[in-house]
């Protein structure tokens, strides 16, 4: 007798990562042997600060190989209250109002498991980073997606958002700064968000795993807004700024009263971070070497922000908007007379990938997310493919 696919319903709803999806095909033509340029990560191309490296094997070294708390190591909580002061301007319990994760993947997973019950609807901005719809969907949430529009140069309607609270509205998942977009939302548009959230006792799930990364210096947290704290979930990490992402290495910090629902799924889960990567993360993050190849790296991106705008000029068939933050642009392919997708599977034949901006929602077929998180020397490499794919698609459509 053949076995019966039992598997748990819901999962037909959740869609694979598109980022995955192109990362993987990436990995196959490069095993092959061909030559590609990648575009499509997330990932800084730098290594991790050596004070951090450094500060980790001697904990490991130590033996420091054992649990830490569930909220994590008390050293390294008590580093981030202090960051999330500066960066938020608010003050964070290390005790009781802050949890370590394994990156901030399994921080909004607790999040939206703690709080999305079946028929709860969560708003989403779109485009959007692939998460946030299918962990909605996996919790038996509603995603509400408002699509963002490029002529606002995707910032948040008020109205639009306005329209789409409803009395089953339990969340909204904002990142700021944006992947895939890299807008900066502005703060007269999230003081407005926040009256919302408050006025309709909705919780703000803020995913601001960029924030370092913000080139005008327009980031607000969510939480700075007042009476926002028992509102505002914040998740962030190190993976982006610090260039950390195999470390897995996040947080999550809120108001007691939210954060004990989210520490139990956290302890059903994964149980605690890494303790020797916490504790040397808590000796290093606030030395001066860590600080200046963070703020190189950051420093670089933006140069690179230039770099990739001006090779964009040079496409007369692609347009784009200015990002303002986080190391992705968006791009409008459609006066190719190609879609995202069938642009994006073109490019690859060139030996460049990116991800079409489809799998950041549904309404944005005609987009492809690039990202500069790569060398200038490889983006300058990949517009040379650019433009061939460009001049041939020209003379075929004449």
């Amino acid at each position: 007798m053949e076995k019966e696919n039992i598997y748990a319903k819901r999962i037909d709803q959740v869609q694979m990562s598109s980022i995955r999806v192109v990362m993987e095909k990436v990995e196959k033509l490069k095993s092959q042997g061909k030559s590609v340029v990648s575009l499509c990560a997330g990932e800084p191309d730098f290594n991790t600060p050596e004070g951090i490296k450094k500060a980790t094997i001697e904990a490991l070294n130590n033996n420091q190989t054992h649990y830490s708390s569930n909220r994590g190591y008390l050293g390294l909580r008590q580093k981030v209250a202090q960051l999330l002061k500066e960066q938020t301007t608010v003050d964070y319990d290390s005790d009781q109002e802050i949890i370590m994760t394994c990156g901030c993947s399994e921080a909004i997973n607790n999040a939206c498991l703690a709080f999305i019950e079946p028929g709860d609807e969560v708003i989403i901005f779109t485009p959007a980073f692939v998460s946030y719809q299918n962990i909605v969907l996996l919790c038996e949430g509603i995603p509400v997606e408002i699509p963002l529009k490029a002529s606002n140069e995707f910032q948040i309607d008020i109205e639009e958002l306005k329209s789409k609270i409803t009395n089953k509205t339990k969340m909204m998942i904002i990142n700021n700064p944006s992947n895939p977009t890299g807008a900066v939302y502005q703060k007269e548009t999230l003081e407005k968000v926040c009256q919302l959230a408050r006025e309709n006792n909705i919780l703000i799930l803020a995913d601001e795993i960029y924030n370092q990364l913000d080139y005008e210096k327009q980031y607000v947290s969510i939480a700075s807004f007042e009476n926002m704290k028992d509102y505002t979930i914040i998740v962030n990490g190190f993976s982006k700024a610090y260039a950390m992402t195999g470390w897995r290495m996040g947080y999550i910090a809120s108001s007691q009263e939210n954060i004990e629902p989210i520490l139990k799924v956290h302890q059903y889960t994964t149980t605690s971070q890494m303790t020797f990567a916490q504790i040397g993360m808590a000796k290093a993050i606030d030395q001066e070497d860590v600080k200046e190849e963070v703020q190189h790296m950051v420093d670089t991106f933006h140069e690179r922000r230039t770099f990739i705008m001006e090779q964009l000029d040079q496409c007369e068939s692609l347009s784009y908007i200015k990002p303002h933050g986080a190391f992705y642009i968006m791009v409008d392919v459609s006066k190719t007379g190609l879609n995202g997708q069938e642009f994006a599977d073109k490019l690859l034949d060139y030996g460049v990938a990116v991800v079409p901006a489809s799998g950041f929602g549904k309404d944005f077929i005609d987009f492809v997310r690039i990202s500069f998180a790569s060398s200038k020397e490889n983006i300058e490499e990949a517009f040379v493919r650019i433009k061939k794919l460009l001049s041939d698609v020209k003379k075929a459509q004449d």
